[in-house]
């Protein structure tokens, strides 16, 4: 078998077991904890958008993290998921969320993948995701976990985010979770008019960016400052699903 093929046995056999009062605990542990992390560390912070509020409220985040460092799941900071990349601070997924504006008929373009946790906000949210990781280790494990929770509507590939996904495009909604020098001048051609983008852009300073293209016009609004990994380019060999 396939070492993918048993990975993935293995955890749909761990989800067909029983579960035991233990594992009820803890599930309503973190369900508090969560409760927790939109209230004080979204909410409190300005994001009010009811539907993006529900999807966070909807999905696991500790599911996206390892074990060792699961229990930190909900707090107020980023946490490393190998490879020196990072799934973002509750915050700044729920704010970047919001500023997106995403709409159910949408289909969404993101680049950094990373643990999957964004896209599959996201998923809730539009019609279609359509994500891309450079590191092919961790798309892979991120294409199986959305997969065993059920993200039939996220698409991944391993590559080069400053391609975009031409063939896919135009994107209604595009969102980058890695910080690029300069705006790639392929994701704004990939954007759809109209349509919207939000990215952290710099490289020592980062400020968070809305870029809006409508009637063949784009317009830059900055948000906040803000600290993310590098933007890397890669190979220009991918892998589609």
């Amino acid at each position: 078998m396939p070492l993918r093929v048993f990975v993935l046995a293995v955890w749909l056999g761990a989800i067909a077991a029983p579960s035991t009062p233990q594992d009820r605990s803890a599930s309503d542990d973190m369900s508090e904890k969560r409760e927790r992390m939109i209230a004080e560390q979204i909410v409190d912070r300005g994001v009010r958008n009811p539907r993006v509020l529900d999807a966070l409220r909807h999905v696991e985040r500790h599911l996206f993290v390892s074990d060792e460092v699961r229990q930190f799941a909900y707090d107020d900071t980023p946490l490393m998921i190998g490879h020196g990349q990072t799934i973002s601070q509750p915050y700044i997924v729920g704010l970047m969320t919001e500023m997106l504006d995403p709409q159910p008929h949408d289909r969404v373009l993101e680049i950094g993948t990373g643990s999957g946790y964004q896209a599959a906000v996201l998923a809730r949210l539009v019609a279609k995701v359509y994500t891309i990781e450079i590191v092919e280790e961790l798309g892979w494990l991120a294409e199986e976990r959305l997969e065993r929770l059920g993200y039939d509507n996220v698409h991944v590939r391993v590559g080069d985010g400053y391609l975009g996904w031409p063939e896919e495009g135009p994107f209604d909604k595009i969102i980058v979770t890695a910080a690029p020098p300069e705006v790639p001048q392929a994701l704004v051609d990939q954007l759809a008019d109209p349509g919207r983008m939000v990215l952290p852009v710099g490289s020592a300073f980062q400020q968070l960016i809305l870029i809006e293209k409508k009637d063949g016009k784009t317009t830059r609004t900055t948000a906040s400052a803000v600290r993310f990994v590098p933007m890397v380019h890669g190979e220009d060999e991918e892998t589609t699903h």
